[in-house]
């Protein structure tokens, strides 16, 4: 087992990143300069958004919102980790796959997340419906693409030592492929929940009633602008967060990558 070492100063240089990116916001927020294109006359300082942090935390809208937009993230991640992982590797590792399945994929990879909101409405009943189906969309493609790199990067030494041991075909795709290609699907995976986020947002704003989206965009029209902050840190640490739950549950699945570092 490795030892486990711990440097006291690998934090200094975040905490220092991050301390500084508060003090450049508190002086654009104080004296509010106007550069030309753009203007921080309207920016709410990290005190005024400290302070409606706190308004949100004791109040009862906050689990509100955020049971609404953790349930539609995790319900279309869970379906498009599903689909890209399942797709990736047929496609990655059978060319049959490969020559009926990619070529749609790779018409429909393009467009963005956001271009599918009218059409979602159309095909679902729901808003809750689509709003998920935009999740799936946004996660889907960037699963998909990196378990296709994973099955093609594993090294071919391994699946022939595996075949002149007398392994069959099936017994080398599980026990060697996706294996092999399990780490750039985790990589996948972080990405994809990374995106799922940033579609969830676009989706409630358009189309939603409840969720941190939906609250960010209400804060707009109410011109409660220290509000708007809040809801944009809460959904960059709700996404950080995601993604670095996925990346701990890898290393925690594949402890030989940490072992051949």
């Amino acid at each position: 087992m490795r030892a486990l070492h711990l440097n006291p100063a690998a934090g200094v240089l975040p905490a220092a990143s991050l301390l500084a990116s508060v003090l450049l916001w508190h002086l654009l927020a104080t004296y509010k300069p106007h550069l030309g294109l753009v203007t921080f006359a309207n920016a709410p300082s990290p005190r005024e958004v400290w302070e409606a942090g706190q308004a949100l935390v004791q109040s009862p809208k906050l689990l509100f919102h955020l049971g609404h937009s953790l349930y539609r993230v995790f319900a279309g991640f869970a379906a498009a980790a599903i689909a890209g992982i399942a797709l990736g590797l047929a496609i990655g590792r059978f060319g049959w796959a490969r020559g009926t399945l990619l070529p749609p994929l790779e018409v429909l990879r393009p467009i963005p997340a956001v271009a599918w909101i009218p059409l979602s409405v159309l095909l679902f009943p729901s808003s809750e419906a689509s709003m998920m189906f935009i999740t799936f969309v946004g996660a889907l493609f960037p699963i998909l693409l990196a378990t296709i790199h994973g099955v093609e990067g594993v090294d071919a030494r391994l699946i022939a030592s595996a075949r002149s041991l007398g392994a069959r075909r099936w017994r080398v795709f599980a026990e060697v492929v996706v294996p092999g290609a399990a780490p750039a699907i985790v990589t996948g995976l972080a990405i994809g929940m990374g995106t799922c986020w940033f579609c969830l947002v676009t989706a409630e704003m358009i189309s939603g009633q409840f969720g941190i989206g939906y609250y960010t965009w209400e804060s707009y029209t109410l011109q409660n602008y220290a509000n708007i902050v809040v809801g944009m840190l809460l959904i960059g640490v709700l996404g950080m967060g995601s993604s670095a739950l996925i990346r701990a549950l890898g290393r925690l699945a594949m402890p030989w990558q940490g072992a051949t570092r």
